[in-house]
């Protein structure tokens, strides 16, 4: 299944729905759960159910934040150490079930695997829309848990994006 997501559009304190390819609202992403301490993030279907619960760990040493359903820790989305031949995240589940995103996260053309089987893929080629990405899910594979960690991949690698230095325009 595929889902349309907006670029730049995760940032904790505001809504945004995700759409299915056919243009349908599926899930909605509250920014309500906001605080000054600790940043929050409420995942839920359109009738306003929390499906998963966002919240980033206090304590790491590289940006991480946990998925939690129904008060318990699902998942926890790290970006790697420094890594001289790849940049990419690790979704660490219970269990041997990690998934790692990796590709080119900042231009969203990146694959979430599972060992060596890809499960998902983002992507921006899909669409004519500059600001449109998609996320298609392999059947089988939880949508919700991909769909969680592409928000906070999308969070965490804008914030790192808008922390570089802005190049200086070039003299004439």
């Amino acid at each position: 299944m595929r889902y349309l997501l907006k670029q730049k559009l995760f940032s904790f304190g505001d809504d945004f729905t995700i759409k299915d390819d056919a243009g349908n609202a599926v899930f909605q992403v509250d920014g309500r759960a906001f605080t000054l301490l600790r940043e929050k993030l409420a995942f839920e279907d359109m009738q306003g159910k929390e499906l998963a619960f966002i919240r980033e760990r206090l304590i790491a040493l590289t940006p991480s934040y946990e998925i939690l359903r129904d008060g318990k820790c699902v998942a926890v989305v790290k970006k790697d150490f420094i890594n001289l031949f790849r940049c990419g995240f690790t979704v660490d589940v219970p269990g041997p079930d990690d998934l790692e995103a990796q590709g080119s996260l900042l231009d969203h053309e990146y694959t979430f695997t599972r060992g060596s089987r890809t499960v998902a893929t983002v992507s921006k080629r899909w669409f004519s829309f500059t600001d449109t990405y998609g996320v298609d899910v392999e059947a089988g594979e939880d949508p919700v848990l991909i769909l969680a960690s592409t928000v906070i991949i999308d969070m965490i690698c804008h914030a790192d994006a808008s922390k570089l230095p802005k190049p200086k325009p070039e003299a004439s």
